[in-house]
């Protein structure tokens, strides 16, 4: 059982227990069924500054109250995100144990989402690395002074005893800033940030966790439940002497559903590309047999090996010498004709096309080639940055060509997008 006041203790699953220690319950969540959706934030610091974040100006017409649920509420979209079985449940069990702990202290809210949001072993290396990535700093260790991550007023978070403190109170205390920036980042558009908080967006989308849907194949293999296999039953009593011990079975293999994905690098979507491509790495590292990428401008460029190193860095790096029309024009039309001709590598996937639609060739011919698509895709989804400003309308040629043949259009134009994109993959 872990220490309130030490190190993290062993990567070992410790299980949702109570810490003893302070003699205050941790308030550890059952898992639950029903789940909300999943929402990844970005890291409360810019990347490449140092010292500690100031203090966060309180937002217009947000009591702190508010600001302290949701940013404690945004921490567990986060872990959602990455993969760890954050449910509701559990969110609203890390809640009360940060009532309990009080959370202005790094290792009260450490412990608290700890014990409360991990469900398997698996989780606790992804709960350190989103921790880190939320707040800001370094993992709580043994001997060091605790770090303020939130402030977290008691009687906020713990249930109404009807003695509540006066509003004002309440409104003096904020979040501070190396949350309280997530959430406000997270809706931003990428074209729009600085090289810092880019770069905070970047190193969320890395710890994206971005599930498959899974679909049944014609091959089977051995399983507990299923159809008899006669000839493995067969094959292993003969080496027993002829008496069979059990009778074997088998049922479908399952495989995740392929996704295709094609980003335009030309001019007009250079703001875009680099973080369209991180999306594009964390689909290949979350299933690197089942994912295609290309990229298209003037020419078609296939980058699925340089995408599959797992270090982003060294995978965009490896992207950028294997494109050679960066910032070019668009041929959309032929560049498609040219993926749809290479052989069957659309046929039962779900296409993603990235791309504003800016065509200079023939907005008929990108039709005729998307109805094409349409046809052998089990979905075809397109992600237009432009499509999150606020008056969109897609008048472009190629996009009123494309869309009959679409079965959704999305924005790709911040992090919050790309978790939606995230979410009809995984439904797809």
């Amino acid at each position: 059982m872990p220490d309130l006041t030490g190190s993290p203790g062993p990567r070992r699953f410790a299980g949702p227990e109570r810490p003893e220690a302070t003699g205050r319950p941790g308030g550890a969540g059952a898992p639950g069924r029903e789940t909300v959706p999943a929402g990844a934030q970005v890291p409360g610091r810019p990347a490449g500054t140092s010292g500690p974040a100031g203090p966060a100006g309180p937002e217009p017409g947000v009591p702190a109250a508010e600001r302290v649920i949701a940013t404690l509420a945004g921490f567990a979209g986060t872990l959602r995100a990455a993969g760890v079985a954050a449910d509701q449940e559990r969110a609203a069990a890390f809640l009360r144990a940060c009532a309990q702990l009080g959370a202005g202290e790094r290792m009260a809210v450490y412990w608290a989402g700890r014990l409360t949001l991990c469900a398997r072993p698996e989780d606790l290396p992804r709960y350190d690395r989103c921790f880190t990535a939320y707040f800001g700093g370094e993992r709580p260790r043994p001997g060091r002074p605790a770090q303020p991550a939130v402030t977290v007023i008691r009687h906020t978070l713990a249930p109404p005893s009807g003695h509540g403190a006066p509003p004002d109170e309440a409104e003096d205390r904020t979040a501070a800033a190396t949350a309280s920036r997530a959430e406000t980042l997270r809706h931003r558009d990428v074209a729009r940030l600085t090289p810092a908080e880019l770069a905070e967006v970047h190193r969320m989308l890395a710890l994206l966790h971005a599930r498959r849907e899974r679909r049944r194949s014609r091959r089977l293999t051995p399983a507990r439940a299923g159809r008899p296999d006669a000839r493995r039953t067969v094959r292993e009593a003969l080496r027993r002497g002829g008496e069979p011990d059990r009778l074997r079975r088998r049922a479908p293999r399952t495989r995740p559903r392929r996704v295709v994905m094609l980003v335009d690098v030309s001019g007009s979507m250079a703001p875009y590309a680099d973080t369209l491509l991180r999306f594009a790495h964390a689909l290949v590292r979350a299933e690197p047999r089942a994912t295609e990428v290309f990229s298209v401008g003037t020419r078609l460029t296939r980058i699925t090996p340089g995408l599959r190193h797992r270090d982003p860095g060294r995978a965009m790096r490896e992207v950028s010498a294997a494109i050679p029309d960066w910032s070019g024009g668009t041929r959309l039309g032929e560049e498609l004709k040219a993926f749809l001709d290479r052989g069957p590598g659309a046929r039962g996937a779900v296409v993603v096309i990235a791309s504003d639609g800016w065509e200079r060739g023939d907005p008929a011919l990108l039709g005729r080639q998307m109805a094409r698509l349409s046809r052998l895709a089990r979905r075809v989804i397109w992600v237009n940055p432009h499509k999150g400003q606020e008056g969109y309308r897609p008048l472009t040629g190629g996009m009123r060509a494309a869309l009959p043949y679409c079965q959704a259009l999305v924005a790709g134009h911040s992090l919050a997008a790309f978790e939606e994109l995230a979410g009809r993959l995984s439904h797809a």
